[in-house]
């Protein structure tokens, strides 16, 4: 599934999920590709690292019964372009933004979902752009800059950081190194299956595919300073975090109670950092009761 060849406004059935769309087009300086299918309140997916939109592959079909999802690659990660710069999540949150204004959706609240650095993205959208997102769920990560004592003793956010060095050392061992995290992370490592982990390989195998993944890490200390920003005013929006009980547990929990007012919170058992694909059913479940709850 390559769909680096497509031009903007470019529309095709994808092969392994014939009721999705892909396309592309050029917000906020970047050209990002996306996914959507359904119909209904837009609700909006945003993956992490080191993943693409393929990650939600197991929901979508259940999720596009209510609503249009919209889930795009991030920049510099899938499909999208590698811009030299701009990977602070409030610049990350505001290509989402002009995205989601782009597919007709700008003047209605969305529904938002962020997992890993998509949970630092997705916060910052609902942090700057207060009123346009009507309900928060985050998934297995934490942001930069709140409760900092959790943060820093993860080795790969250290290591990801340093300038230049991960993608030499890495480059031409893609799928060595990124098994190692669906692995590593998982409660149930086969909910990544080789289909799963071929795309994600081809991916971060790109021309400067690996550099994009790792300048999210960069940005850390940025990201840090825009979030003790961000959280001087509570965010109001409701929220629903959910934590892997094999992973983060209760971080995702409390790093949200920190910033917003009103947070729905629980571990995930059975499940590591790959809520989505470890447990899909009840992760439809519960995102969407949520959501009929908060919207």
């Amino acid at each position: 599934m390559n769909f680096a060849g497509l031009e903007e406004g470019d529309m095709v059935d994808a092969d392994a999920l014939d009721d999705l769309e892909h396309g592309l087009a050029r917000v906020n300086g970047v050209k990002l590709h996306y996914v959507t299918a359904g119909e209904g309140p837009p609700l909006v997916l945003l993956h992490g690292w080191p993943q693409t939109w393929y990650e939600w592959r197991a929901v979508i079909p259940a999720l596009a019964d209510d609503y249009t999802v919209i889930a795009p690659d991030l920049r510099g990660m899938g499909d999208s372009e590698t811009p030299a710069a701009g990977y602070d999540k409030d610049t990350v949150a505001t290509d989402v933004r002009e995205l989601v204004a782009h597919l007709g959706f700008g003047d209605d609240p969305i529904a938002l979902v962020g997992h890993d650095w998509g949970m630092a993205t997705a916060y910052a959208y609902a942090a700057q752009y207060r009123g346009e997102v009507g309900a928060l769920c985050v998934l297995d990560a934490g942001l930069p800059g709140v409760r900092e004592e959790e943060k820093r003793r993860l080795w790969h956010t250290r290591f990801h950081s340093v300038p230049d060095l991960p993608e030499r050392l890495v480059a031409g061992r893609e799928r060595l190194y990124l098994s190692w995290f669906y692995k590593q992370g998982a409660y149930d490592p086969s909910a990544i299956d080789t289909d799963a982990r071929d795309e994600y390989v081809r991916c971060y195998s790109q021309p400067g595919g690996l550099r994009g993944g790792f300048e999210y890490y960069r940005a850390y200390d940025e990201d840090a300073e825009n979030n003790d920003a961000h959280a001087e005013d509570p965010l109001e929006t409701p929220v629903l975090a959910l934590g892997g009980a094999t992973s983060f547990r209760e971080l995702p929990i409390a790093d949200m109670n920190a910033v917003t007012t009103d947070v729905d919170g629980e571990v995930v058992d059975r499940a590591g950092h790959w809520i989505p694909e470890e447990r899909p059913e009840y992760f439809v479940e519960r995102l969407t009761g949520f959501l009929e709850n908060a919207m």
